[in-house]
């Protein structure tokens, strides 16, 4: 990575840090991106990004405050999440990790859900089919296998084809790449040819572990070795990554196969709320990747194309506001975690070691009443 943070062999990218509009790039396969919005369409993506960050930093303000047990931030990731999520179509199906707060409001589902999953008194609420947004996966990289055998299921059952065909994407971490579950889902996907994006969002730590400890090449050449081509985008532009991101569900669908990309981004804050970043990077670092904040771009770019004014800024950033105010108010409502209901939903049929180790945990925790 060179002083500005551009990878080495660069990235698609769309917008600038300096909110330039770069109207296409070809890449060396022939692909060329590009994005045709209108002005409201582009105020539109501002506005999810300014909303989704404030929602977000309501969530680690909760946690601070005790509300929560954990939260996982998306601070910087935050074009990644809603190019991708915007470039879904209705039908398609997607499979998050524990950080998609991004995705999850582009999907159209109540921004509550996810405090429910770390307040502890749901596993996340929502209904995958009526959204196309399967729950949360806080076991690393799981979710690509689940998402591959849905994408061959949908293979299957002859929903594929055409801009109506469903195609699916897998969201993964750079850490989860080191993961076997990953690995065989880069296999089954390449063999099968399974309509399937893998979306990685390279936010150049795993945990604590940079990438450098990681890999010894770009996380996107790896697609090669399945037989499926990788791609690696701006992760901090809206519009690239939208732009990729559709592109590669297109193909999915149409009967292309499998595409893995790797959207370049940074983790502003922790790895979640229990995690220290400052014991392994340094503040130098944060402050570089702040020039190219995939928020203040887009404005930038408003502002150059005189697509909206102050008064514009302003709704957003009150609107936003508005929405975490409201956000707060049902959190704190919410009922406090019941404990036993955590062996509820194990087995359908139940399990006599399952009720034995609830019978345990009952007298244990009986004996804090009081």
């Amino acid at each position: 990575m060179d002083q500005h943070g551009v990878p080495p062999g660069g990235y698609v990218q769309l917008l600038t840090p300096d909110g330039d509009h770069v109207e296409s790039v070809t890449t060396a396969d022939g692909i060329t991106y590009a994005v045709d919005f209108t002005d409201e369409e582009y105020r539109g993506l501002y506005r999810d990004l300014v909303t989704v960050r404030r929602l977000d930093a309501e969530g680690l303000a909760l946690q601070r405050q005790g509300e929560l047990g954990l939260w996982a931030s998306l601070l910087g990731q935050e074009a990644a999440q809603v190019g991708s999520g915007r470039a879904l179509r209705p039908q398609d199906m997607a499979f998050p990790t524990y950080r998609e707060h991004g995705v999850l409001y582009c999907r159209g589902i109540d921004p509550i859900m996810p405090f429910g999953l770390f307040r502890g008194v749901d596993q996340g609420g929502w209904d995958p089919d009526a959204h196309q947004f399967h729950l949360y996966t806080l076991v690393i990289g799981a979710q690509t296998l689940h998402a591959t055998g849905y994408s061959m299921g949908v293979t299957m059952d002859g929903r594929t084809g055409g801009t109506d065909g469903e195609a699916v994407i897998a969201y993964l971490g750079d850490g989860a790449t080191s993961q076997g579950e990953v690995n065989e889902s880069f296999v089954w996907s390449g063999v099968f040819n399974a309509p399937i994006v893998f979306f990685c969002q390279n936010n150049q730590y795993a945990i604590s572990l940079p990438l450098e400890r990681q890999a010894r090449a770009p996380l996107y050449q790896r697609a090669g070795g399945y037989g499926f081509p990788g791609i690696r985008v701006d992760g901090n532009d809206v519009l690239a990554s939208y732009a990729v991101t559709r592109t590669a569900l297109d193909h999915a669908r149409t009967g292309q196969g499998p595409t893995l990309i790797e959207a370049y981004t940074y983790r502003m804050g922790a790895h979640t709320s229990s995690d220290d970043p400052s014991r392994y990077r340094i503040a130098s670092e944060v402050e570089s990747w702040k020039a190219k904040d995939p928020i203040s771009r887009v404005k930038q770019f408003l502002l150059k194309q005189r697509i909206a004014d102050d008064a514009f800024f302003g709704d957003v950033d009150e609107d936003a506001r508005k929405l975490a105010l409201d956000l707060r108010e049902r959190v704190l409502s919410m009922p406090d975690p019941r404990p036993l209901e955590m062996f509820d939903h194990i087995y359908p049929t139940g399990s006599s070691l399952l009720d034995a180790q609830r019978a345990e945990f009952e007298t244990y925790h009986a004996s804090f009443d009081g």
